[in-house]
């Protein structure tokens, strides 16, 4: 099951990105996006129904983790669709929509805060009956999509966590817009800046997502680039292609983590011999 995700992951990715660098048109680049995931999803469902899972531990990781990863770029790349397609003209306007669909993802998430407690502090109690199918429990926070789903490919709770996911990228996305176009009074410039090369933040980044530091691990990796852009004032670009490159180096594919590492050691020494 791990083989067939992380290469049908992968190349969902890889499709996504090109057609990213490829597509002008916001909308078109959208349009097709939405239709690469729900071919992907499609082909993913067909494995899962056709092979089963192993044991109950590989089903929890599937529906946990591994689908809602995937679905929450379908639940992201739509909602950025209608927020596009739907956007009024006029600064005050737009501003305006814009802060009202930030306060939906607040709503959200005020409606459902047991359940991101639970899922942001990396539990496990109640994971055979939120992400095991045919498990679900009316009195356990369920969503209304569940009694609509396909129950043999989903459980009560697998939809909520792709959209615990995509809705804090849909919130870097609405906020970017916002700061963009002057929107907000506060300026939120970092006064930091990042003198390093975009290829020695990008090893960092993928190397800090990784080792999941951030939100116990689940979070999108475009959403920890995205940060960092912000924090330190840098367009990284084609982050996920400078990943690529990294991959394919055929001598220290870490060159900047242990660079890292010989110049806390170095500075660790000097102090010692101070």
């Amino acid at each position: 099951m791990n083989k067939f995700y992380t290469e049908t992951l992968h190349k969902l990715e890889t499709e996504i990105n090109d057609l990213e660098i490829e597509t002008d048109h916001s909308i078109q680049r959208i349009e097709a996006v939405i239709g690469i995931i729900l071919k992907c999803l499609s082909e993913v469902k067909k494995y899962v129904l056709n092979r089963g899972f192993k044991n109950i531990g590989e089903e929890i990781h599937f529906f946990k983790y591994q689908k809602p990863t995937i679905v929450s770029k379908l639940i992201y790349y739509n909602a950025i669709y209608k927020i596009e397609t739907k956007k009024p003209y006029g600064s005050k306007p737009i501003k305006k929509y814009l802060n009202d669909e930030l306060r939906k993802l607040k709503r959200y998430f005020d409606n459902n805060i047991d359940f991101y407690k639970y899922y942001r502090s990396n539990n496990s109690f109640l994971d055979e009956r939120f992400f095991v199918r045919g498990k679900h429990d009316i009195k356990l926070w369920l969503d209304t999509i569940y009694f609509e789903t396909d129950q043999s490919f989903s459980t009560s709770h697998d939809y909520k966590v792709a959209k615990i996911i995509a809705n804090d990228l849909i919130q870097v996305y609405i906020e970017n817009q916002l700061n963009t176009k002057n929107y907000n009074k506060i300026s939120h410039e970092s006064p930091l800046n990042w003198t390093g090369n975009k290829t020695a933040l990008t090893e960092l980044i993928y190397a800090l997502y990784s080792l999941g530091v951030f939100e116990n691990g689940n979070v999108d990796i475009k959403l920890i680039s995205k940060t960092f852009e912000r924090t330190f004032n840098i367009d990284l670009g084609d982050f996920y292609h400078t990943f690529m490159e990294l991959k394919s180096r055929k001598i220290n594919r870490t060159k900047f983590l242990d660079s890292l590492r010989d110049a806390l050691i170095k500075k660790m020494d000097e102090q010692d011999e101070m």
